[in-house]
């Protein structure tokens, strides 16, 4: 039976990737997750009043990865312990979050953050939020698999703010 999957990890190009290599996951789109609007468009939530993440959404065959992988995945390429954004993106829309669609995620999300707290790999604690989920709206189809269609721009970017670094000095 296929699952569902939803992480918030700040700026959603550079989330992607990892996911859409990932042996038994499907269906990777970046979009916008949470918040208090009805819809959601990158325009609207660069603002960051409408309260959505960028975040990316997956499908995902448990008899080929478990969702505790999943979750490993997801914060080897954030700063979990940053509550205001990521990297050079700061504000509510690039805060992490791993929406959970059962029970059974939330224990095991619980269970990987436990984990890293418990590891002392940073100064401070985990940030990243564990909220149930409620709605995803895709983002724009510049958006999907822009690391892809723009792999020099993407790479620019990426490194240029911070992330780069901070992943290989930090996992």
């Amino acid at each position: 039976m296929i699952e569902k999957a939803t992480f918030a990890g700040g700026c959603f190009w550079c989330v992607q990737g990892p996911f859409d290599a990932q042996e038994g996951v499907s269906n990777v789109q970046v979009g916008y997750a949470g918040g208090s609007e009805e819809d959601a468009n990158y325009p609207r939530v660069c603002t960051g009043r409408t309260k959505h993440r960028e975040a990316i959404h997956m499908e995902y065959d448990p008899e080929k990865v478990s969702y505790e992988t999943l979750v490993g995945i997801f914060f080897r390429q954030i700063d979990p312990t940053d509550p205001k954004g990521q990297f050079n993106d700061q504000g509510q829309q690039y805060t992490t979050a791993v929406y959970t669609h059962s029970d059974e995620q939330k224990q095991i999300a619980e269970k990987v953050i436990a984990r890293i707290n418990a590891s002392k790999k940073f100064d401070k604690p985990v940030a990243t939020v564990i909220e149930p989920f409620t709605t995803f709206f895709p983002a724009e189809e510049e958006h999907q698999a822009y690391y892809k269609k723009n792999p020099l721009r993407y790479g620019m970017y990426k490194m240029g703010s911070g992330r780069t670094k901070f992943i290989d000095n930090n996992w």
